[in-house]
């Protein structure tokens, strides 16, 4: 079949729906035909479900007994390149083509006509009677500004009924508007604004303008100390590929970069762009969705799902913070957006543009071994430079019990307060406490539902399960001993840290940056407008704060526990402590005043402490590169994780036992199986889980060998099996 392609009415076709179904179904043509990749809506028993047209009908059924596609919807068709990548996407990471055709239609009603959509927005006045119900509408309204919502969205992101929201448009207070039709994104100019490049600036510019140029694929990985400008340098590349009439697509790690860096873009521009993240509502999702597929959007700003938005001509991805580990998805369809972008990019002659002060060892390793296009801005923006590194020896620190921030970095802290600066104190760690534990009975409080410890958040007045989410209040007892009084936290987290910070500097303005504590988007970014405009001394924070942004008076970091991350088995531990001591370093010292960073730490001497410490990011890579390629693991070999669960713990055994027999198509490969084994967090929402674990040389085809070797099996009852390509976590 050949783009384009059309069927006429009655012709049999090939269509694929989202539904959990393991093939395509046979419908004949509407009237009037349907183009191949065409919209649909289809009847599939008494439903109507949304599907693809993805080719002619498979044939074998009596052409009188087909059912009829309802209707065309009016969008854009999938082009060919979508459909391979879903197709490709499916295959490389073993999931069904309808999960993954679900992945690109997420925008809710895509198939309702416009005149069933009514959108609410802040009205005029206040409510006769003021309510805490409608206290949160109006709430949720402002935080949210311009952006609309449907009736469902405003409830549930409210808290509220249907009728909390009734009751509010019938006084004005909230507007009921009927859905403007999908108009397109306001253009962007790509000879409108920018900053005057420094050489080595211009000089990757010209690099990426030049792939751009090109038409074809290719990626290169533009890697930059923090600072130095590498936001410019690819907006510029975004700018060629505007002026070449093509769509650029920006990955950023986390909502809370979004807000300054449309920002940045509008100032580049003079337009918006388009967004797609969650903090986005499901009306501009929609709008978003359709004007991307009819090339009413030149720009999207997104998380890693944007991936999989209908885009008519892509002709740039540039993967942010390309190292960051919330581009792979944990749940659903698991994948990596870094891994995708590539493969996206490859079958639409797209470039891509992988960005990062301390890139992912495989980003290095291609880089290295020529896959890649290399691109360095070796030296800081203007006038700041590299801040200076120490190491805070802690095992010399004299502390009082209970109390985590050293002597040493205290003084350092009353200097930079003296001269009218600000300090950041970083803590890998939410809540306020990892573990509560009763100090008459020994017994630590865990999650109902999982075997993990709950946190206390003390600001919430709560414990939190942070595998599951589930929360209950904090008790005045013990629930093992009914002893009152005796509960200890243990540990610090980032709220624990920020009380002994109010201990210290009474008379500091104080500013704790962490996930949990904002409730909204807009909530977090005024915080941080206002940080960086100099409304803190001293900010506290976690790994939130380690990403992108720009505090401009902020001339100190203090890590509060650099040995963290250096615990466990997890073979990409020292990557991740350094790049993330890094990032969070690479805070200080952004604009003309010097930076200092300070570690705490117990093993100073510890070779990943010293490589970040002596800045040799070199050194680093190449001696963690060995130790890889020795242990033949990625980027050097294969792993794929099965992660098996159910409610039922020796059901889930035995299967785990049952595949680890039976894996002759695996060693036929030369894999070998480890496992099974419990899950480090063998628990999680009640349901038991159990791990295997699947190491092959690089050149084995492991996706064809996984999916013989699983296909042995029917799952039974609520048994249910995940395989995890390339798996970033192990828990």
């Amino acid at each position: 079949m050949e783009e384009g392609d059309f069927f006429g009415s009655g012709a049999p076709v090939s269509v694929l729906t989202a539904q959990p179904l393991d093939r395509f179904l046979d419908y004949k043509a509407p009237e009037g035909g349907c183009v191949l990749g065409a919209f649909v809506e289809v009847p599939l028993g008494p439903r109507k479900v949304l599907g693809v047209i993805w080719g002619p009908g498979s044939g074998g059924f009596d052409l009188s007994r087909l059912r009829a596609v309802n209707r065309v919807l009016d969008v854009a068709p999938m082009g060919a390149d979508m459909r391979a990548f879903l197709q490709r996407a499916g295959e490389y990471t073993l999931t069904p083509l309808h999960a993954m055709l679900r992945l690109a239609t997420r925008a809710p009603g895509l198939s309702d006509p416009p005149s069933m959509r009514k959108i609410y927005r802040r009205g005029t006045g206040t409510p006769d009677r003021q309510t805490d119900a409608r206290r949160r509408v109006l709430a949720t309204l402002e935080d949210y500004g311009d952006l609309s919502f449907t009736m469902g969205e405003l409830a549930d992101m409210a808290g509220v009924t249907n009728s909390v929201i009734k009751g509010l448009v019938k006084q004005g207070v909230v507007r009921e508007e009927a859905a403007p039709r999908d108009v397109p994104f306001a253009r962007l100019d790509p000879e409108y604004g920018g900053k005057a490049l420094t050489e080595d600036q211009e000089a990757g510019a010209a690099q990426l303008r030049a792939g751009v140029q090109t038409g074809r694929y290719g990626t290169t990985l533009l890697r930059g100390v923090t600072g130095s400008g590498k936001t410019e340098v690819y907006l510029e590349a975004v700018a060629e590929c505007l002026r070449k009439g093509r769509q650029a697509l920006v990955l950023l790690p986390e909502i809370a970069l979004t807000a300054e860096f449309l920002t940045r873009v509008e100032a580049r521009f003079g337009a918006k762009p388009a967004e797609w993240h969650s903090g986005v509502t499901m009306t501009e999702r929609r709008r978003t969705w359709k004007m991307v597929g009819a090339g009413g959007a030149q720009m999207v700003i997104g998380a890693r799902s944007a991936l999989f938005l209908p885009y008519r001509d892509l002709g740039l991805i540039v993967v942010d913070e390309e190292h960051d580990t919330s581009y792979k998805q944990e749940d659903g369809v698991l994948y990596n957006a870094r891994d995708m972008a590539v493969l996206r990019a490859a079958l639409c002659e797209a470039q891509v543009v992988l960005a990062s002060a301390t890139p992912s060892l495989e980003s290095w390793t291609n880089a290295e071994l020529g896959k890649y296009s290399k691109l360095e801005l070796t030296s800081r923006y203007g006038a700041s430079v590299l801040p200076e590194m120490r190491a805070i020896d802690m095992r010399a620190e004299k502390l009082p019990a209970s109390h985590w921030i050293s002597p040493t970095l205290k003084a350092a802290v009353d200097a930079r307060i003296a001269k009218g600066e600000q300090a950041l104190l970083f803590i890998n760690r939410r809540g306020y406490a990892p573990v509560t534990i009763c100090r008459a009975c020994g017994h630590q409080i865990g999650c109902d539902s999982c075997d993990a410890r709950m946190v206390e958040h003390r600001f919430l007045k709560r414990l939190m399960c942070h595998q599951c989410g589930e929360t209950k209040p904090m008790p005045e007892a013990c629930p093992s001993c009914e002893v009152e009084g005796k509960l200890a936290p243990v540990g610090p987290g980032v709220e624990r840290l920020a009380e002994e910070a109010k201990e210290l500097w009474p008379e500091a303005r104080q500013a704790v940056l962490s996930s949990d504590l904002f409730g909204s988007a807009r909530a977090l970014k005024e915080s941080i407008e206002a940080i960086a405009q100099g409304g803190a001394d001293i900010i506290i924070g976690t790994q939130l704060v380690a990403k992108g942004h720009n505090f401009p008076l902020l001339t100190l970091v203090g890590v509060i526990d650099a040995d963290l991350g250096l615990q466990g088995s997890d073979l990409r531990a020292a990557e991740r402590t350094f790049q993330l001591m890094r990032q969070v370093a690479g805070r200080a010292g952004r604009s003309e005043r010097a930076g200092l960073a300070l570690l705490q730490t117990f093993q100073p001497e510890h070779p990943v402490i010293r490589a970040i410490l002596s800045g040799d990011e070199t050194g680093f890579w190449r001696a963690e590169a060995d130790e890889r390629r020795h242990a033949v693991v990625p980027p050097f070999g294969r792993m794929a994780g099965i992660i098996l669960s159910g409610s039922d713990v020796s059901q889930v055994f035995d299967l785990g036992n049952a595949l680890a027999r039976n894996a002759g198509a695996l060693k036929a490969i030369g894999a070998d199986v480890y496992g099974p084994a419990p899950a480090p967090i063998a628990r999680v929402r009640g349901r038991h889980r159990v791990r295997l674990l699947v190491k092959a040389d690089k050149s084995a085809p492991l996706q064809a060998a996984l999916a013989q070797w699983v296909g042995q099996f029917r799952l039974k009852g609520d048994l249910r099996l995940a395989v995890d390509i390339d798996p970033q976590n192990f828990y």
